[in-house]
Parts: C-alpha cells; structure tokens; sequence
C-alpha cells in the first residue's frame, strides 16, 4: 500500500530532493527512453570511478561496503519516492537498477575471480558482460525475483533488482570460466 501524505510539490523539504536525486540516480530516471538502462549504466559508472577498469585494484570488502551503502540509500529513497511519485514503482527510480549492478559486479568479482592479462580489452568486455547478463536478469525476472516486488514500498522496489544482480553476477562467472581463452 502506498502511504499517503505527498508533500506540497510547491515546497518540497530537503529531504524530499535528496531523496528522488538519489533514487533516480543523479537524474538518470528521467532518460526518455531505457531509464532502467541508464540506471544500471550510471551503475556500471559508479564500479569504473571505484576502479573497475582494473578490477585486480577493486578492493572486494570496499566494493561490497559500496554496494551496501547504495543499498540501503537506495531502499531508503525508493521509499520516500514511492510517496512522493504516488505510485508503487515508479518508473523514475532507478536506484534499485543501480544498486542490482553493483551486487552484480560483487558477486562476480567474489565468485571465481578472472585473472587478467594484459589490456584493458578483456575487462571492458567482462564489464560488458556483467552490464548485459543484469539487464537480463532484471528485464526477464527468473524465479523468485518476480515476487520480491511485491515487498512493500521501497524494499520491494529494490529487492528483486538484488536477486537479478545475484543471478546475473553468476551467470557472468560462469561464461567467464567456460572460456578462459577470454581471461
């Protein structure tokens, strides 16, 4: 059930502007077209700023502090947004899909770590990948994922896009580990 209580759109408190800035990612949730796309790109983003580019240098506890810090900011924002767009997910809240990519990359980075060879072609590529094998999962929604929407308000909003990241941070290792020609 969504709460009521919207505040006055004409004097929206700070609360309420840092709230839907963070869950529509700086903005991203207003992208005409694909926001959830560019939700999980800011996401993707966010691991390059960390460090992504060599994912060796990643720090895996500061990886996973990060992705719990946009989780939990996430879910909080997504609750207040609820409130604030009137609706139970509303298409401009795309911190879920940011906080899902960053599980994504989490898991695949604690899973079975890829050693790296020389360039950055190969981490670009598995990059690609992680970013391809979320969009999937978030898009086709496998079993139980589905369900986590129906959580209530903001949680629910999240949750189903951290089980498609688990999914997905999986299913990118795997392919990873049935070609090592590409490690």
């Amino acid at each position: 059930m969504i709460a009521a209580g919207r505040p006055s759109e004409s004097q929206p408190t700070l609360k309420d502007r840092i709230a839907v800035t963070i869950a529509t990612a700086l903005g991203c949730g207003y992208a005409p077209i694909a926001p959830g796309t560019a939700g999980s790109a800011f996401g993707v983003l966010i691991y390059i700023m960390a460090g992504g580019l060599t994912p060796s240098q990643v720090s895996r506890p500061a990886l996973l502090l990060l992705t719990l810090l946009v989780t939990f900011g996430g879910v909080w924002a997504a609750n207040r947004a609820v409130i604030w767009f009137r609706r139970k997910d509303p298409g401009q809240v795309v911190i879920d899909e940011v906080a899902g990519q960053l599980v994504t990359f989490t898991v695949a980075s604690w899973l079975w770590p890829v050693e790296w060879g020389p360039g950055y072609g190969r981490v670009g590529l598995w990059i690609f990948s992680c970013f391809f094998f979320f969009r999937l999962f978030d898009v086709i929604k496998p079993f139980p994922v589905r369900r986590l929407e129906r959580l209530p308000s903001g949680t629910g909003v999240v949750a189903d896009d951290l089980l498609a990241g688990v999914y997905a941070g999986i299913a990118n290792q795997a392919l990873w580990k049935l070609y090592p020609a590409w490690n």
